[in-house]
């Protein structure tokens, strides 16, 4: 019996912005009832080649074809209208609209006079919502909403139009492994009914357990296509990277030293209690634990973003002031976030401005910034993370996900702290980005920074740590040896069922 012919087909597809050229003759077909991979690091043009899918970039050369006929969209409606829907990472719904009323956006039921039908429109949504199996009130405002159910509501939305070709660009990056398992769900109900699914992801486990063939982009081009059944990770890696990734985790061996930060008694009623860790020069300790822990939560208080009601947090045995920040900057520490996008950058601001944004002061002279020392300050450290950016002076909107957490990375090294806390610092980021942090974080603990790193990753928690503390449920339950550190050992503790000291 032979293949059905693909419902949309890329031939030899290129665009550039001035000088940089995002694409080169790529190639991609999706099939009904199929989810396809697209896998490749950060600045492979992945992100590039989903906004001409959806209309929002047009192509400079090469053709675009739904359903056999040839489309050149001239914005997203002409996409959305050949049944072309992408689901971002970060949705954009209306938080004080109603969820029917964000499904049905410039698209509402009427009555007589042209006036909205909202028991129509909810009718409507509730039949949707039946169809893809979620139980969510049409009624309800979209303020509120967790990341799993707004990306639900733009599965809806994208159905509420006949959309038979979904692109869906890192959905699961902020997904508790329950909502990856229901999102999955509704995915695999949606090819079941005949619909094209393009599933952009950097957790190779996903590509494997939901996709039938996977292509691969490297450097703005097309390098191969094969059906998942076929490859295997190491394969993926190398095809993503061009090379051997020698390893993920190189964690040097280091001779923990004097403690540099001590957290006594940490509690935050209601969120934290009782949280009390050491962090010695030369170590890297790692805080696991299930999504909504406390991990985040303590490791902002003790930088002094959220205060603490009970407990001390001192460094070098000096004791930090509660909720002060520029007093845990002057102590030696640095926060990396988890959101890099909310809470590490400056997005309408340069490269440059981003990365030397904690050297305001040193970099100045009379109180007056000049560029030069602040250009040639964010050019030491954008060459040191081998940060990818035409110029220094673009936004730093304009750099993929692991370009920019560089520059939150070196915007923060630069201050040369004693104590480094990262929160996810991997999340979202490409294979071969992910092998440089963990580098550059095992050479900092070599030169005796003491780093605690919060990670959800498993994997990186057992590759990295030299310690692992796990919490649950706003306690500390576990201080694990990475001698003693196992999967099994690590999730007993983060479930309430096991650990203890080390």
């Amino acid at each position: 019996m032979s293949e059905p012919p693909p419902v949309l087909s890329l031939r030899d597809v290129s665009k550039s912005f001035g000088a940089v050229r995002a694409l080169q003759d790529v190639r991609l077909d999706l099939w009904p009832g199929e989810a396809h991979g697209l896998v490749g690091e950060n600045g492979a043009g992945k992100s590039t080649l989903v906004k001409i899918l959806a209309g929002a970039h047009p192509a400079d050369a090469g053709t675009l074809t739904v359903d056999g006929k040839e489309l050149r969209p001239t914005g997203p409606g002409d996409a959305q209208a050949a049944g072309i829907a992408v689901i971002y990472q970060e949705p954009t719904l209306f938080p004080d609209l109603s969820v029917a009323e964000n499904i049905f956006m410039s698209r509402q039921p009427l009555r007589a006079l042209r006036r909205i039908d909202a028991r129509a429109m909810r009718e409507a949504t509730a039949e949707l919502f039946g169809r893809l199996g979620i139980h969510l009130d049409p009624a309800r405002p979209a303020r509120g909403l967790s990341i799993a159910d707004q990306q639900l509501v733009e599965i809806a939305k994208a159905l509420a139009f006949d959309a038979r070709i979904l692109i869906m660009d890192e959905p699961t990056a902020a997904l508790s492994g329950v909502e990856v398992d229901r999102l999955f769900s509704v995915v695999e109900s949606l090819k079941q009914a005949g619909a094209a699914v393009l599933f952009i992801s950097h957790r190779f486990d996903e590509i494997f357990a939901l996709c039938q063939r996977v292509t691969v982009m490297r450097d703005g081009r097309w390098v191969s296509t094969g059906l998942a059944a076929d490859l295997t990770v190491d394969e993926l890696v190398r095809r993503m990277v061009g090379r051997e990734v020698s390893s993920l985790y190189p964690k040097a061996d280091t001779t923990a030293g004097e403690p540099r930060l001590e957290v006594k008694g940490l509690t935050r009623h209601g969120v934290f209690a009782g949280v009390g860790f050491t962090v010695r020069g030369g170590e890297i300790v790692a805080l696991a634990g299930l999504v909504g822990a406390g991990r985040s939560e303590v490791a902002r208080a003790v930088f002094g973003v959220d205060r603490y009601d009970e407990g001390e947090v001192l460094v070098d045995g000096e004791r930090l002031a509660k909720g002060d920040t520029a007093a845990a900057i002057a102590a030696g520490l640095a926060l990396v976030p988890e959101d890099r996008r909310q809470q590490g950058l400056v997005m309408e601001l340069s490269v440059e401005r981003n990365a030397t944004l904690t050297r305001r002061w040193p970099l100045s002279r009379l109180g007056l910034l000049f560029g030069g020392g602040e250009r040639a300050a964010a050019r030491e450290w954008s060459e040191r993370l081998r940060v990818k950016t035409a110029r220094l002076t673009d936004p730093v909107s304009t750099l993929s996900g692991g370009n920019q957490q560089k520059v939150v990375l070196a915007k923060w090294l630069s201050t040369q702290p004693r104590v480094l806390i990262v929160d996810e610092p991997t999340r979202g980021i490409d294979v071969g980005t992910k092998a440089e942090v963990h580098r550059l974080l095992s050479e900092l603990a070599g030169q005796g920074v003491a780093v605690l790193m919060i990670s959800s990753e498993l994997p990186e928690v057992l590759g990295m740590a030299d310690r692992v503390l796990v919490m649950h449920e706003g306690r500390l339950v576990a201080d694990i040896p990475r001698t003693r550190a196992d999967e099994e050992s690590v999730m007993l503790a983060a479930t309430g069922q096991g650990g203890g000291a080390g």
